[in-house]
């Protein structure tokens, strides 16, 4: 697992209003923290508090709801500063039960017309940047935004490249779009500074899908270039609501 040094003052343990409260595992992304993130939110959902209602996560952190009638603060905030202390999160092991997804993409041309550009920032060629970002599994590692959306990453630190200062007026849903190391996958057409370099097979708000919400914060996609031809079959799948990507568990 990737090591990272502990940020100092973390993690950090807030109060939300009346219903919320909010775990922060540092004060930037790492692979390290986001990993705690997962990790800590699994062992909360796995103690199964009474009154504990919902929990999600950030890049970097976890936020619970809970009702303070069923469970005190006092009491939540307790039970909290004890997990905490009960394992060293930036060295716990992923949770269980995530999946590798293999997903048809499409890069550059119509389909990723920022490509070169982005391919240019980062130093190399169109060509190299697909074969690396192909051969890279990359961790959803939050979801949010838009319904489904993932935020994707680490990419190596060549592809850590600024936003756009101007906005894209449109990319497509399924458009695979870059920056900061990090991918997002548009579930609709969406303007964003990100750079539109590809398109992908997997509809991750899919309201008459088999799998509306088929991605789970954990999981990994390596996106596999293919043809227009093969691309256009496998896109005719998501808008028949049928998947075209192939997953399977991690172990």
């Amino acid at each position: 697992m990737t090591t990272a040094p502990v940020q100092e003052g973390f993690p950090r343990l807030h109060r939300m209003g009346e219903e919320g409260m909010l775990i922060e595992f540092g004060d930037r992304l790492s692979m390290p923290v986001n990993a705690a993130v997962l990790a800590f939110r699994a062992a909360v959902k796995a103690a199964g508090w009474p009154g504990l209602q919902e929990t999600a996560t950030s890049l970097k952190s976890v936020f619970l709801r809970f009702d303070p009638e069923k469970l005190p603060h006092e009491t939540l905030e307790r039970a909290l500063t004890e997990l905490l202390a009960s394992h060293d999160w930036l060295a716990e092991p992923l949770p269980q039960g995530r999946r590798l997804w293999r997903v048809p993409t499409l890069f550059g041309g119509a389909a990723g017309p920022q490509l070169d550009e982005a391919a240019e920032l980062c130093g190399m060629d169109a060509d190299q940047a697909v074969r690396i970002i192909s051969e890279t599994p990359v961790r959803v590692l939050t979801i949010g935004f838009s319904p489904g959306m993932p935020y994707l990453g680490q990419l190596p630190e060549a592809f850590d490249i600024p936003r756009k200062t101007e906005l894209n007026p449109h990319v497509p849903a399924g458009g695979l779009a870059l920056a900061i190391r990090q991918m997002v996958l548009f579930p609709v057409g969406t303007q964003t500074g990100w750079r539109w370099i590809g398109r992908a097979a997997l509809d991750v708000f899919g309201q008459q899908a088999e799998q509306p919400f088929p991605l789970t914060a954990g999981d990994e996609i390596l996106f596999e270039p293919v043809s227009q031809d093969a691309f256009d079959e496998a896109w005719a799948k998501v808008e028949a609501g049928q998947m075209a990507a192939l997953s399977e568990v991690l172990a």
